[in-house]
């Protein structure tokens, strides 16, 4: 069963329903003895990242998920989701995320376009399996803000707009996706797939 965590700030019917098409059963939850009964975890995020940690210390679900990391349970981040994976951000403001991978969320600097908003090509950095079978293809992104990482090694691919921009991260069992794979047409189920395989059970 996956788990997908409800604190008020997610997209949960197009993850859930993404999830039921590539057959595997999912329950929308905020319970910490579900999230961490549960074969993988997502968590998902849609608005600023400063109101998402907000909600997630009010309901106590900021300990829950790094409880699911620290059991090891393969927990996935998406979008506003993967930013909140690391230690801070400077969206109005500047905030403290949930510290499981090392680095920091900043705003585009440049004469150019904020938000990224756009199909764009992903350029893999890793072999990891998370990225099995993904040939280079587009994904839909849309944010102001994108990740710094510390560790290279933790970027699994990135995408480019005016510099290389962080797109897939990855350590361990928690993993990250800053553009929604559920609405990134075959690729990003493609993605959405793979983090289901790295999980135990599939419904038959």
């Amino acid at each position: 069963m996956i788990a997908i965590i409800d604190y008020g700030m997610g997209n949960l019917h197009s993850v859930s329903k993404a999830v039921e098409r590539l057959g595997f059963a999912y329950k929308v939850t905020a319970e910490e003895s579900e999230l961490l009964a549960a074969d993988g975890v997502i968590l998902p995020g849609v608005g600023a990242f400063g109101d998402a940690m907000v909600n997630l210390r009010e309901t106590g679900l900021d300990e829950s998920v790094r409880k699911v990391a620290e059991a090891g349970i393969p927990l996935l981040g998406i979008c506003l989701g993967m930013q909140l994976l690391f230690e801070r951000s400077e969206e109005y403001g500047d905030h403290e995320g949930l510290s499981l991978l090392p680095g920091r969320v900043v705003r585009f600097q440049g004469d150019y376009k904020v938000p990224h908003m756009g199909w764009n090509r992903l350029e893999a950095r890793s072999e990891h399996p998370l990225l099995r079978g993904l040939d280079q293809g587009h994904v839909y992104f849309v944010h102001s803000y994108h990740v710094v990482a510390d560790k290279a090694a933790d970027v699994l691919a990135v995408t480019d707009y005016y510099q290389k921009v962080t797109a897939v991260v990855g350590r361990e069992q928690v993993y990250g996706m800053q553009f929604h794979p559920e609405k990134s047409g075959e690729v990003g189920m493609k993605l959405l797939e793979n983090f289901l395989r790295l999980t135990v059970r599939q419904v038959q």
